[in-house]
């Protein structure tokens, strides 16, 4: 018995290092308006798939620039379609790679309960003292909201209360503090299950922004990485599609 065992131990062994192996990581680089549906994702990713996802969130225009700097990001899961599109245009991405796994949904939102009514006309009554938005230049949720001010005609009346923080985290925890009394978000920050999960907000109609198509792609050093590969394929599926719509995305 003992015999049989250690004759076959080596072709064991053999099978664990393969197992080992077909286990990646991949780098990602999140829009930060899709921190939460991507942590709940990455679970079930690396119990699915066996691969692991470590993740970044930031500003989509800030991993620009630390991609083209030669950060080590495999798959880019940006705010916009226009980046990845740029990316791939300068020869950044693997050929073909690059989908749209979200439509994002902007909200005005306090902290407040019964602050901000069903039509946002809050904002119209200029009655609060800053108004919380992320940065335009940098993430493509601040530049909706500065689309919507000038649909609405807003953007004198509010130029001097606006607090611009570096990406959409940022412009929701200004408000979330209370350092600002409302400001714009991401809805997938406030909404979980059908609902607006604290405060009181406007869903901003996405007539009065220009679309919010968030592209991901597959970076050159994801090339060749089996993990990046099946994230991207992941994300396709109808497991992540059900998390991305919980948190009030379009597909």
């Amino acid at each position: 018995m003992i015999n049989r065992v250690s004759r076959f131990a080596p072709g064991l062994l053999a099978a664990f290092a393969i197992g080992a192996a077909q286990a990646d990581e991949v780098q990602v680089a999140v829009a930060a308006n899709f921190t939460a549906p991507i942590q709940a994702i990455a679970a079930d990713f690396e119990k699915d798939t066996g691969h692991k996802l470590v993740a970044a969130y930031g500003a989509t225009g800030q991993f620009y620039t630390q991609i083209k700097n030669g950060a080590p990001f495999e798959v880019f899961l940006a705010a916009d379609d226009t980046t990845p599109e740029k990316l791939e245009k300068e020869g950044d991405t693997v050929k073909g790679s690059r989908f749209t796994y979200a439509i994002g949904t902007l909200a005005l939102w306090s902290a407040k309960e019964g602050y901000v009514d069903a039509k946002g006309d809050v904002l119209k009554k200029n009655q609060y003292q800053h108004l919380s938005i992320a940065n335009p230049k940098a993430a493509p949720y601040g530049l909706a909201a500065t689309q919507v001010l000038e649909k609405l005609q807003l953007t004198d009346a509010t130029k001097a209360k606006i607090v611009e923080g570096q990406n959409i985290t940022q412009a929701y925890q200004f408000v979330s503090t209370g350092n600002a009394e409302l400001g714009f978000v991401a809805l997938s920050q406030i909404f979980k299950d059908g609902k607006v999960s604290g405060g009181s907000a406007w869903i901003v109609p996405a007539s009065l922004h220009d679309p919010i198509k968030q592209d991901a792609v597959i970076l050159n050093k994801g090339k060749g990485n089996a993990a990046a590969k099946a994230l991207v394929d992941y994300l396709k599926g109808p497991k992540a599609a059900a998390v991305i719509k919980s948190y009030g995305y379009q597909l």
